[in-house]
C-alpha cells in the first residue's frame, strides 16, 4: 500500500509549503500530494479559494496578484510556493500528485511536467488529479503519457465506471465512503484506488484490509510504521 504525504506532511508543518514537503521527504514518503491553482500566470501551491485559513492574508486567492500572494506568510514564515519550486525541491526523490484546484491549470501543469521529463524525471513520477473531471480529461487528451486520478467525495451509482471512462490511472476517494465493493469494482476495471485522508492507525489497518492501493496521510510516518511492521510479520 502506497503512502502519500498529504499536502506534504501537514500534520507536522504548514500545509502545501516547502517546509511541509521537505518534512514528508525526511519521513521517507515515496509520494507527496499538493494542491495547485493557476493565478496571474503562475502555478501556485495552495488548497483553499480563500486565504484566511492557511495564510495571514484575506480574500479570494484568484483576486490577488502573484506578487502580492508571495508576500504572505503561509505559516512559520513560509511563502506560498510555486509548483516549479516544489518540483525543484523534490528533485526526483518522490513522486508528486498534483491536484488541480482551478479550472484553467491543466495546460500549464502539462507544460511543467514535460519540462521536468526533459530534466530526467520519469513521467510516471507524476499523477494529476482533480474533482474537476473536465480538467483531468483535458490532461489526458493533451498528453496521454500523463497519469490522471479522478477525485470523488462519495460512491457514484456506477462505482468506478466514471473513472474508467476518463481513462484514469486511479480513483482518489474519501475514507468516509469507501467500502469493499467500491474497491473491488475499481480493481476489476484496472484502476488503482487511493484513499484520503487516513491518519488514525486503526484506519490505516482498515485500508490495508480493504486492499486499497494507497492512502493520503497528514502523518505519513504513522502509515509507514504500520506498513513496516506488517512486512516484518509477513
Amino acid at each position: 500500500m502506497l503512502c502519500i504525504g498529504h499536502r506534504g506532511a501537514m500534520g507536522y508543518a504548514p500545509e502545501n509549503t516547502l517546509k511541509s514537503i521537505e518534512k514528508a521527504l525526511e519521513l521517507g514518503v515515496p509520494w507527496v500530494e499538493i494542491d495547485v491553482q493557476y493565478i496571474d500566470g503562475h502555478l501556485i501551491v495552495i488548497h483553499d479559494d480563500r486565504l484566511e485559513r492557511t495564510t495571514n492574508g484575506t480574500g479570494y486567492v484568484f483576486d490577488k496578484s502573484f506578487s502580492f500572494l508571495r508576500t504572505l506568510d503561509a505559516g512559520e514564515g513560509e511563502k506560498i510556493p510555486t509548483l516549479e519550486e516544489v518540483v525543484e525541491l523534490v528533485s526526483g526523490r518522490a513522486g508528486i500528485n498534483i491536484e488541480l484546484k482551478s479550472a484553467d491549470a491543466a495546460g500549464p501543469v502539462i507544460e511543467l511536467i514535460r519540462h521536468a521529463v526533459k530534466q530526467n524525471w520519469d513521467v510516471e513520477q507524476f499523477l494529476v488529479s482533480s474533482f474537476i473531471h473536465h480538467e483531468i480529461r483535458k490532461v489526458k487528451q493533451m498528453d496521454d503519457r500523463i497519469r490522471i486520478g479522478a477525485l470523488v467525495g462519495g460512491i457514484p451509482i456506477d462505482y468506478a465506471a466514471f473513472a474508467e471512462g476518463l481513462t484514469a490511472y486511479s480513483v482518489n476517494a474519501s475514507i468516509e465512503f469507501i467500502n469493499r465493493d467500491f474497491v473491488k469494482d475499481a480493481h476489476s476495471r484496472g484502476l488503482k484506488i487511493f484513499i484520503y485522508t487516513v491518519n488514525h492507525p486503526d484506519d490505516v489497518k482498515r485500508m490495508m484490509s480493504l486492499k486499497v492501493d494507497g492512502v493520503f496521510s497528514d502523518y505519513p510516518d504513522r502509515v509507514l510504521a504500520i506498513l513496516e511492521r506488517s512486512e516484518e510479520v509477513c
